[in-house]
């Protein structure tokens, strides 16, 4: 059974570092299948969509914590 995790997608259109925690699948090694829906799709425009696999890696966010980040599609 694949597990849920919480990652991070960058928010675009911005005017500092925004990310938003949205509930992965997580396949293998560093990608997720994201599985979360955007709530706000006329006022947040995320770089990572619905159904699409990313490769992530540990970064610190603005607010402290250490976060699984998405940084490109696979």
């Amino acid at each position: 059974m694949t597990a849920k995790s919480t990652i991070y997608i960058p928010l675009l259109d911005e005017a500092v570092d925004v990310w938003r925690p949205v509930e992965a699948l997580h396949e293998e090694d560093d990608v997720y299948t994201i599985v979360s829906t955007n709530p706000y799709p006329e006022d947040e425009h995320w770089q990572f969509t619905t159904g699409q696999s990313v490769r992530c890696r540990q970064m610190t966010l603005e607010d402290g914590k250490t976060g699984l980040v998405a940084h490109e599609e696979v």
